[in-house]
């Protein structure tokens, strides 16, 4: 690699010839103040909080995106400097909504973070503001243009990270603003509610959608049995809310949360996951067995963001996308029906609770797919973070409280079903149901390239006697390069995996935020727990093979467990 010589406030060090400024000056261990800058996502200097002197340049330059070079020579807290980034940052609150102590970001924001780290605590500039009204017709996501600071991380996010490009910058001058294309509501375009705006914004211009106030009016209400499923990767996240590690593994503390909170019941969607793997395993094997040749792959179907980016984008696809409901719509559609009885007998009506890593899960639990009998299988989504705010609105003591393990009769899940949670997860759940029953070949699916957080995995792998080529994918841009691959004819697969969000479930936006390290944490605790599972594949699930065999699912597996998506005009 080459290296350049340069100096950071008279401290000499090397760095390699292709960074900027702010990465040679963290590097050297200097902070540089930051606002619209975010690690591989945005870099576009335009707030200007990182200048910086140079020594022979005319004026302040912004460290993010000016390169260095040999012999350079930065300045990162002289006066002038200082001076100059309280300026921007006086000037940034003044066209800023205040309302700090009612805002979701509140002691979470980092123009907050700023303000105090620069010592402003005066607004000195109060002119004529601009004044927005709220967008919340998504599903998913809440749009406040008068917290919003022109950053254009979302921007970023969505237009190069995920290539949905649902908003952008509109107008120019003192007019800017960030929005959709005519004016229209998050919910009326492309969007796929995949959350990473919200999950990128450093205030609290974009935000998930709440539904606790729901789910609390149902806790109260003595008429209704309130039942929770808990997604695999909430279990290795909820806890860095309450200063656990990120992997550290918590459910069996959630369980015992969600019954203090008033929950009911509780169960893990890993039993679902597992009902997921039989099915989509089925409709492979049945593709595989028939010898048709394919130009497309069986997509998986648990990420309803993907689902939405394929009815918009490319419809050319939903053919050949599992008709495998997610885990968590199997589940509700298995709970409403399982408790029916039940609840007709003791005048109740089951209301089915969702906590999950992913913002799209509130959009996919509104879809008329998913209503049966007027009723939605799901009633309420929550994200980690919201349980995070109910366990903390109740002074529960998250750390001290005693485990506890799911209800009955749901209690028991695989290994296999708790890994779904990671970037190809769900591609090595489904090998090992379809692979040769023995632990040599288990073995052999681990290290074959299914697990890792990079953004486009492929192998090929063998089933009986078959060669088997198989993608797994996270991120919508790399996916939007894989499916071009296929449609050229460059690349032929059987089977790939897809996930919305970078590095999958554990990186969803309704996580708390977190590094690529941290990430890799909460990966490595979901193996962990998958490593101490007794049952190691979805179909020995006891559970699972009960309600198959003899329970629910006999003769209503299609009925309750598939679905057909259809084609919408993109807007």
């Amino acid at each position: 690699m080459d290296m350049i010589n340069m100096k950071i406030n008279g401290q000499s060090i090397s760095v390699p010839k292709n960074y900027t400024v702010l990465e040679a000056a963290r590097a050297a261990n200097v902070e540089i103040p930051t606002l619209c800058y975010l690690k591989d996502v945005s870099q576009t200097g335009s707030c200007r909080m990182c200048i910086v002197e140079i020594a022979g340049a005319r004026n302040l330059q912004a460290a993010c995106v000016y390169p260095v070079a040999e012999g350079m020579e930065v300045f990162t807290n002289t006066k002038k400097v200082r001076e100059a980034r309280k300026v921007t940052l006086e000037l940034i609150l003044s066209n800023h909504d205040k309302k700090c102590l009612t805002c979701i970001r509140n002691g979470n924001c980092e123009l907050q973070k700023l303000s105090e780290d620069l010592g402003v605590t005066d607004i000195k500039y109060e002119g004529v503001r601009n004044e927005y009204a709220i967008d919340d017709l998504s599903p998913s996501i809440v749009r406040d243009n008068n917290k919003c600071v022109l950053c254009r991380r979302c921007v970023s996010m969505c237009k190069n990270i995920q290539t949905v490009g649902a908003i952008d910058a509109m107008e120019r001058g003192f007019k800017t603003s960030i929005g959709c294309a005519f004016e229209k509501s998050l919910g009326e375009v492309s969007c796929v509610n995949c959350g990473q705006c919200a999950a990128v914004c450093p205030t609290g211009a974009i935000t998930v959608k709440k539904s606790t106030g729901k789910v609390w009016n149902a806790i109260f209400d003595p008429k209704k049995r309130v039942i929770a499923q808990v997604a695999p990767a909430v279990r290795v996240a909820l806890g860095e809310e309450f200063g656990m590690k990120p992997g550290d593994n918590s459910i069996y503390k959630i369980y015992t949360a969600l019954h203090m909170i008033g929950f009911d019941l509780a169960f893990d969607t890993s039993v679902s996951a597992d009902m997921t793997i039989i099915e989509e395993t089925n409709e492979l094997a049945a593709i595989l067995a028939s010898g048709e040749d394919r130009k497309y792959p069986l997509f998986t179907s648990c990420c309803p963001a993907w689902i939405k980016y394929c009815e918009t984008r490319h419809p050319e696809l939903l053919p050949y996308i599992s008709t495998s409901k997610s885990p968590m719509q199997m589940f509700g559609a298995v709970l409403k029906e399982y408790y029916k009885p039940s609840d007709e007998e003791c005048g109740l009506e089951t209301f089915n609770v969702a906590i999950m890593p992913c913002t799209a899960k509130k959009m996919e639990a509104e879809r008329e797919e998913f209503v049966r009998n007027g009723k939605p299988d799901i009633d309420a989504v929550l994200t980690t973070k919201e349980l995070a705010k109910m366990i903390r609105e109740l002074g529960i003591q998250f750390n001290d409280i005693e485990p506890s393990a799911p209800d009955q009769p749901f209690s028991i899940r695989s290994g296999a079903g708790v890994i779904f949670g990671a970037s190809g997860g769900v591609t090595e759940a489904a090998l090992r149901r379809v692979a040769e029953r023995s632990n040599s070949a288990l073995t052999e699916i681990r290290y074959s390239g299914v697990r890792g957080l990079e953004g486009i995995k492929t192998f090929t792998t063998m089933i009986g006697e078959k060669e088997v080529r198989v993608a797994v994918v996270s991120g919508l841009a790399n996916a939007e390069s894989l499916i071009q691959l296929i449609e050229s004819g460059e690349e032929h697969f059987d089977f790939v995996e897809v996930m919305a969000c970078p590095t999958g479930c554990i990186g969803g936006a309704g996580q708390p935020e977190g590094f690529l390290s941290d990430k890799e944490a909460r990966a490595a605790g979901l193996y962990t727990a998958d490593k101490s599972a007794l049952v190691k594949r979805s179909d020995e699930n006891p559970v699972v093979q009960q309600l198959y065999e003899t329970g629910l699912l006999k003769d209503r597996a299609h009925e309750l467990l598939h679905v057909h998506y259809h084609a919408h005009c993109e807007e």
